[in-house]
């Protein structure tokens, strides 16, 4: 028992890298224009989809999929940023609508174009086991949590030390501050909108490469990313990861303990439970300043 919840317990947290990789979009937009972006895990799924599609058309490891899916993500995060960015009164609520009205339209557009049945890569390289000593996972997995951890540690680098990182966290901070000190918030929205859009690929990447896909997820990823955004406190990178590994490892461990039925509860019981306790999240507002 002791060996099936050590390896529960791994699983959990290379699951939690890619869950922070979706997550973290989400976090960047919401801290900076106080918007929920309602289609962003769809824009996940779509970099999935795409990189299903060239896997299967080109008969080629997916991972060769990711300048595509980085061009037709980001032009997509762009379109959206242009259509909220027409809304001029209540932005935080009219955003919500419009942003889940993208979010049907793109479920129903991946729906008619690969159809309602599960997809998953059939890349043998990907779907390699690697053991680490009593621990076994697909390649795929352990692969992409490398690269998780390296996308966090450089928008962590991007946010507090380049002049577009500090000016994302002066508009989060203060819109109108940020203008007195020459910052112009909407190309600095812009930016924060094509980081969102360049982790979404990466994640969408990652999800076709060890699991499976279909139209209907996209809207759980996008819980999954709120659930952790708001287990981390808005704001804070470390939060983001440490929100998604302790999401992650829940589910495996509900998974292996109980049942596969109560993942997705396992998790909404997680996020009242931290909200409880602590209602600023994990890191809190100290955290966030830091």
């Amino acid at each position: 028992m002791a060996e099936l919840i050590a390896q529960a317990f791994y699983s959990g947290v290379l699951l939690g890298g890619s869950y922070a990789l979706v997550a973290l979009g989400l976090a960047l937009i919401f801290g900076t224009m106080k918007v929920i972006n309602l289609a962003h895990g769809e824009l996940v799924l779509l970099a999935a989809y795409i990189a299903y599609t060239v896997e299967s058309h080109l008969a080629i490891n997916p991972v060769f999929a990711i300048p595509v899916v980085l061009v037709i993500i980001c032009l997509s995060a762009a379109l959206v940023y242009f259509l909220v960015g027409l809304i001029r009164k209540d932005r935080e609520l009219n955003s919500l609508i419009l942003t889940y009205g993208i979010g049907v339209i793109l479920t129903n557009a991946m729906l008619l174009i690969w159809s309602a049945n599960v997809r998953t890569t059939s890349s043998a390289w990907f779907q390699g086991a690697v053991v680490l000593g009593p621990f076994y996972s697909m390649r795929s997995e352990l692969t992409f949590f490398i690269v998780s951890l390296a996308l966090l540690g450089a928008v962590w680098w991007w946010l507090s030390r380049s002049w577009h990182g500090r000016a994302v966290r002066a508009v989060s901070n203060h819109r109108d501050a940020a203008k007195l000190m020459g910052i112009n918030p909407r190309t600095t929205e812009f930016v924060a909108f094509a980081v969102a859009g360049i982790l979404a690929s990466f994640a969408g990447v990652a999800l076709f490469s060890y699991g499976v896909i279909q139209p209907a997820y996209g809207h759980a990823l996008t819980i999954k990313a709120f659930i952790i955004t708001v287990l981390a406190g808005v704001g804070s990178i470390p939060g983001v990861l440490v929100g998604a590994l302790l999401l992650g490892v829940t589910e495996a461990l509900t998974v292996t303990l109980a049942s596969s039925a109560l993942q997705e509860l396992a998790g909404m019981v997680l996020f009242l439970l931290v909200l409880l306790v602590m209602p600023n999240g994990l890191f809190g507002v100290a955290g966030r300043r830091g």
